[in-house]
């Protein structure tokens, strides 16, 4: 009698069971789902959102990152001539180069700096864009001679660095370089490059 009873009581337990399992519990008009279907749908939605997420965190566009690469030398004098600095130069005189700049470098020395070379002296302007360490930029004319410095430049930053006067050339060199040689406007730049006619 007591197994008979222990069977019946778990028979009675499977129906229950398979009773709650197929019950609808939610309804949505004509549309009823089950603790079942809503458990499967939450994981499908579960497993989707983590490969989504994951695709991404993991399939981030690839950054090429530059390093210097010499290709003259710059001096930097007062109005009188006296030298008060210089660098090692890597110079952009395309239109690629002036557009690609310093973008992408982790790292640059104290004593190296890239001339922009533009056709024509014009207003000039630079941002930070993709810049990731922080640069003195140094507007120059056709006479060679400093017109604009913008110190400390924010890092990935789209602010315009405008020149106050017409430029033709741009020296970045990095941030504080021009406070510690004291380089100021009115003072003037010259260099030998590698490149030809340079």
């Amino acid at each position: 009698m007591a197994k008979k009873h222990v069977k019946q009581n778990k028979s009675n337990l499977e129906k229950v069971e398979k009773s709650f399992f197929k019950k609808p519990i939610v309804k949505l008009g004509i549309i009823s789902f089950s603790i079942i279907q809503i458990i499967t749908l939450l994981l499908v939605v579960a497993l989707i959102g983590f490969f989504i997420i994951n695709n991404l965190i993991t399939n981030k566009p690839k950054v090429e990152y530059y390093t210097f690469t010499k290709e003259g030398e710059l001096t930097f004098t007062d109005s009188l001539g006296t030298l008060k600095a210089k660098i090692d130069l890597e110079i952009a005189d395309n239109d690629y180069e002036r557009q690609l700049g310093l973008m992408n470098r982790n790292e640059m020395k104290e004593n190296q700096g890239m001339l922009f070379i533009f056709p024509a002296q014009g207003n000039q302007s630079f941002w930070m864009r993709n810049t990731l360490i922080s640069l003195d930029m140094i507007f120059v004319n056709d006479q060679k001679k400093i017109v604009t410095i913008h110190k400390n430049t924010k890092i990935l930053s789209d602010q315009s660095y405008p020149a106050s006067q017409p430029a033709i050339y741009v020296v970045e060199v990095l941030a504080g370089y021009t406070d510690k040689h004291n380089i100021l406007v009115g003072d003037k730049i010259d260099w030998m490059g590698t490149k030809m006619g340079l």
